[in-house]
């Protein structure tokens, strides 16, 4: 929780073109800072620059992207950011993290980060959750599925899918049912996540905050097989095609 006195303004400059895990550097990092209690951080956009490769950088009328400068601020107690730091490294590979001693006069209050927990191989016994929550609930005004899904990337959970169901019914005893002339009928939506079952615990007060109406079960799994195609067998792939 930030508070009036010394504290640290942290600055990473990266690529609009760099992505990390097939998503823009800079959303993996401002999401990464939302689900770890950072009070709050500004995203900018330059018009022009260039970097450690020497190649300038423009944004022209005829050309949609040119990998143009962006810039990410926060600010965090220095305790917190010891935290944060670690994993925040690991993600920019591709650009530049600065830190400058500065001075809060005047904060809002903000609930503390969540624990940074390393990511290590599933195999062996596990914990499945599930989540089951209304396709119309909202957290922050954005979809709570969205949302819990962004939540656990953030936090290294080794994986999520989500569900949509056709019919269902709740606490509320109402029915809900797919039709052909509506959008939605607030259907039923059940999120499926494995991991191990000391980051499972670490993640349920995230949880907690987020699920105001809803069901959350855990049952223990034996993870059979857990891998991902390699990035060397992904290009040669591409390459082929």
């Amino acid at each position: 929780m930030l508070t009036q006195g010394p504290a640290k303004k942290v600055t990473v400059y990266v690529g609009d073109g760099v992505r990390h895990r097939g998503e823009p550097l800079y959303l993996a990092v401002l999401n990464y800072l939302f689900y770890h209690g950072v009070s709050g951080a500004t995203v900018t956009k330059g018009v022009a620059g260039f970097g450690a490769d020497h190649h300038m950088h423009t944004a022209r009328i005829l050309e949609l992207s040119e990998n143009l400068p962006v810039k990410i601020e926060f600010v965090e107690t220095s305790a917190a950011l010891d935290k944060l730091l670690p994993k925040l490294l690991q993600m920019v590979d591709e650009g530049l993290v600065e830190v400058q001693d500065t001075t809060i006069l005047k904060a809002a209050t903000s609930r503390a980060p969540e624990p940074v927990l390393p990511h290590v191989t599933l195999r062996g016994k596990a914990t499945l959750m599930r989540i089951f929550v209304g396709e119309d609930d909202k957290w922050r005004g954005k979809n709570l599925h969205d949302a819990i899904v962004e939540s656990l990337r953030a936090n290294d959970i080794a994986g999520a899918t989500v569900y949509r169901g056709i019919s269902g019914y709740g606490a509320h005893r109402r029915f809900h049912k797919e039709r052909r002339l509506s959008l939605s009928g607030d259907l039923p939506i059940m999120l499926s996540v494995i991991d191990e079952n000391a980051k499972i615990r670490a993640y349920l007060p995230v949880l907690e905050q987020m699920v105001q109406e809803g069901l959350v079960v855990l049952s223990d799994v034996d993870v059979i097989k857990y891998t991902h195609r390699l990035k060397s067998s992904v290009k040669s792939e591409e390459q082929s095609s």
